[in-house]
């Protein structure tokens, strides 16, 4: 007697279920994507000056650059300095959490730094921090 074997039912029972395992990437994936620190950045390079009461902001979603010319810089774009005030508004409105970091060179003019704190604190945030080097002894 001969047997007949079904290959349908041989080729079921061979396929590897894949499911678990996109399942497992899509979680690895989510997981990278959560835990993942993004570094904001001004968009120019400044030279900050030094202090030895520097403290280190872990926190800072708004940075705010000065040029030593008086250039504003906030989020890699030159800012006219009568919409500082608006884009930084702008900015708090989307991460309220967020504070606000004034990396102004070492050779800006102090008038323009003063205007600039003005216009973020006239945007409604109070606790704007000035970037600096910490000072060796």
């Amino acid at each position: 007697m001969r047997r007949r074997i079904n290959r349908k039912q041989g080729a079921e029972e061979s396929e590897i279920n894949l499911t678990p395992m996109l399942d497992i990437v899509f979680i690895m994936l989510i997981f990278f994507i959560v835990t993942t620190s993004f570094v904001k950045e001004s968009g120019i390079d400044v030279n900050r000056p030094s202090a030895q009461t520097a403290e280190r902001k872990e926190r800072a979603n708004i940075i705010v650059a000065i040029k030593a010319d008086g250039e504003v810089w906030i989020d890699k774009r030159v800012v006219d300095r009568r919409a500082i005030r608006a884009n930084v508004a702008r900015l708090h409105a989307e991460n309220p959490q967020g504070s606000v970091v004034i990396a102004a060179d070492r050779e800006t003019k102090t008038h323009v730094l003063v205007e600039v704190m003005d216009q973020i604190r006239l945007a409604g945030i109070y606790n704007a921090s000035i970037a600096t080097e910490t000072a060796t002894q």
